[in-house]
């Protein structure tokens, strides 16, 4: 069961009423700017949560942002038009020119790549990658220029998780920052901030959204300072801010997550069990099996689990793709955490040396992930059962 404070942040903090004529649900504040009784008071703007132009903050913005702050037990949080727009405005904020970055192998493929097309060859940043296992290895890669740690746990694909305390104390004491890919897990079941690491990003798009129907991302911090300057120098200077209308159906999806990632959850769970007894499967990759090589490491960091998971075939990988094709109720895209089922082979095309990079085998090009929706297990697993058998 959640914790109640997190509940009660989900249904009601942040919303006031009174403000807007008793409505339940609070309002879409869709306008550019925000209108001033005299010069002076606008001149004044003493309140440092004056509205004044929508680059800069919004009311609907503002209220989802102070849940997801709760949520994540930060002090401060700051919506994004997309989660690529929150994880550059992070990074933004804490490197400069020539500052080294140490990133995590297999986080998020579009981090890798703003990293290898922008920062690297326009601000002369250089990166060191580590396998998010061996803190030790952790350690040795931190240089005396280097400003950031980029973390994703559980990670992309095979569901790799890192010891998130050992990691940002180490961080600490080398006066380094550190973020987190916290989406997989949702504020709920993960809390990052907790745990010392100094940067919390969510896609909107998945859990927190919930019904596919936007895009956003959020940063949430412990650290008023880095907060303020995420605020006013990144996000309001480049114009990053999420839209209302988003943020409002935002706001309505963190009503219910509570309740649907528990649905994943048990979907999930049953789903990967069928999975790993399967005498076609080879593997499962899901964080809530007791079969998980970190499964110690897991129950200490993690509440909960979610949906997405990935297997693969005993057979060739070439076999995924049609096993993938044939499937009926899982359809075929890339993202995941809204409320249908989905299915790809992420690696189907990848060269051994970007398997290599990875410490992936060339069997692990035929790597099934999947989102399991709200279509109900008994319904996922009929599909998955006629897909393996047909294919």
């Amino acid at each position: 069961m959640q914790k109640r404070d997190d509940r009660l942040a989900i249904t009601h903090l942040g919303e006031e009423q009174s403000k807007y004529l008793n409505a339940v649900v609070p309002p879409v504040f869709m306008n550019s700017l925000h209108i001033f009784d005299s010069m002076e008071s606008y001149a004044a703007r003493e309140d440092e949560h004056a509205y004044v132009y929508g680059r800069v903050t919004n009311p609907t913005v503002q209220i989802l942002e102070e849940k997801v702050a709760a949520l994540e037990e930060g002090c401060m949080a700051l919506a994004f038009s997309s989660g690529m727009a929150a994880a550059s405005a992070a990074i933004l904020a804490v490197c400069r020119a020539g500052s080294h970055i140490i990133c995590m192998r297999d986080v998020y493929q579009p981090i890798k790549n703003i990293l290898n097309r922008y920062f690297i060859p326009r601000m002369g940043i250089t990166v060191s990658y580590w396998d998010g296992l061996d803190l030790n290895e952790l350690e040795a890669l931190i240089q005396e220029d280097t400003a950031m740690i980029l973390l994703e746990s559980p990670a992309t694909f095979v569901f790799t998780v890192t010891d998130i305390k050992g990691a940002a104390e180490i961080a600490k004491a080398h006066g380094v920052k550190t973020y987190i890919d916290n989406t997989f897990c949702t504020p709920l079941y993960q809390k990052p901030l907790t745990m010392g690491i100094d940067i919390s990003m969510h896609t909107l798009s998945k859990y927190i959204g919930g019904h596919s129907d936007i895009i956003g991302g959020i940063l949430i911090v412990k650290d008023e300072e880095l907060g303020k300057l995420i605020q006013d120098t990144i996000r309001e200077l480049f114009g990053g801010i999420l839209g209302p209308m988003e943020a409002w159906l935002a706001i309505r999806g963190l009503r219910t997550m509570h309740l649907r990632v528990e649905q994943h959850q048990q979907t999930a769970m049953i789903v990967a069990e069928y999975l790993e007894n399967h005498p076609k499967v080879e593997r499962v990759y899901y964080t809530g099996l007791k079969s998980h090589p970190q499964a110690e490491l897991i129950a200490r960091q993690q509440t909960g689990h979610t949906g997405l998971m990935s297997f693969v075939l005993k057979s060739e990988p070439e076999k995924a793709i049609k096993v993938v094709n044939q499937m009926k109720v899982f359809e075929i895209g890339c993202s995941w955490g809204g409320f249908e089922s989905l299915a790809l082979c992420p690696l189907i095309h990848y060269s051994s040396e970007e398997l290599a990079f990875l410490n992936l085998k060339e069997r692990d090009k035929g790597l099934i992930r999947i989102h399991c929706g709200l279509e109900g297990a008994d319904v996922l697993i009929e599909d998955l059962e006629q897909a393996l058998r047909e294919a």
